[in-house]
């Protein structure tokens, strides 16, 4: 356990660090890949989006870890990439963004979204309406648009049919998703099952059986993709019995800590 997650006195002492679904990636390195999910999996979830804290050793610790499977670690995320690569400074890790409408490779290739003037316009008019919903907070993320209720609960479902309407307006090529307190439109061929196999057909990914880590129903997909591949899916958070998980784990920070004690 890392000194700054401490059991405090009067607390039961944790259970020992010991996470069969993902000890395989000490013992096997050679044959897994590993893909993580970011809010609210490797960071805790914040009162905004970008006031989100990474602790200070996590960078090191991914790096390490990312180094013990020759390279196949990824990150997979809501996030858009040139957000994602401030957070983990100075390394650069393969990552899908924006749940892989977008997608930098191993190698250091990317693959961005096209946005349309059209969508341009949608978001501006979204961050107008937003103003009927106070404590809203319109996140632009370049190719998708969120908007995040945790400080609006009672504007929910008028938020929701404002976004629904505007899907529809937008037409097949988008996707309507839904989070934590967020409602999100994105490009409809973006998924986080489908970048996991993309990266699982390329090096250093390739004939390695994934095991994909999340917390929210967007990553339900990469669950999905794990178990049809052979894989191992783990939810962050208490398992309710509405995910395709086949194993949890209780929160960012003991993920964090067991990640720690899987390196060599």
């Amino acid at each position: 356990m890392s000194s700054q997650e401490q059991p405090k006195q009067g607390e039961a002492e944790p259970r020992p660090l010991k996470e069969p679904a993902l000890s395989a990636l000490s013992l096997y390195p050679q044959d897994w890949a590993l893909f993580l999910d970011i809010d609210g999996t490797l960071l805790d979830l914040a009162e905004r989006p970008e006031a989100i804290v990474v602790p200070d050793y996590l960078p090191g610790t991914l790096h390490a870890l990312s180094r013990q499977l020759g390279g196949a670690l990824a990150l997979v995320t809501g996030r858009a990439i040139e957000f994602v690569d401030p957070l983990f400074a100075p390394f650069r890790f393969p990552v899908a963004g924006l749940h892989g409408a977008e997608r930098r490779d191993a190698g250091g290739r990317l693959r961005r979204a096209h946005i349309p003037p059209a969508f341009q316009e949608m978001k501006l008019i979204i961050q107008r309406e937003a103003i009927a919903w106070p404590g809203a907070i319109v996140e632009d993320k370049g190719a998708a648009v969120a908007v995040h209720f945790r400080h609006a609960p009672a504007s929910e479902a008028e938020i929701g049919e404002a976004m629904q309407r505007h899907i529809e307006e937008a037409g097949p090529d988008w996707n309507l998703q839904r989070g934590k307190m967020v409602i999100e439109i994105c490009p409809a061929h973006a998924s986080k099952g489908h970048a996991v196999e993309a990266f699982l057909a390329e090096a250093p990914f390739e004939g390695r059986r994934p095991i994909t880590i999340g917390d929210d129903v967007t990553d339900e997909t990469m669950f999905a993709a794990a178990n049809r591949l052979g894989g191992q899916s783990v939810r962050i958070g208490d398992a309710d019995g509405k995910t395709l998980a086949r194993a949890s784990i209780g929160s960012p920070a003991r993920l964090r800590d067991v990640l720690g004690t899987l390196l060599k």
